[in-house]
């Protein structure tokens, strides 16, 4: 007997309309990513001497060292 499976995938939901607080809140993010990409860009324009390589650990505020973050 033969199996006749449809293999492709179901298509997807449309879109859900965002309500205006959320669209306010990515608004908001999106302006928080870019101020945190121009004070890294900022950051890298000048170079630590001798520092220890990798991203800069200030980058958000507080110093991060493998995944563990202290606030100043």
């Amino acid at each position: 007997m033969q199996d006749h499976r449809d293999d492709s995938a179901p298509e997807p939901a449309p879109p859900r309309a965002l309500t205006p607080a959320a669209e306010r809140a990515l608004a908001e993010a999106a302006e928080r990513r870019a101020a945190i990409d121009a004070r890294a860009a900022a950051i890298q324009a000048r170079p630590e001497r001798q520092g220890r390589g990798g991203l800069e650990p200030v980058r958000y505020e507080d110093w991060e060292v493998k995944g563990l973050a202290v606030d100043f």
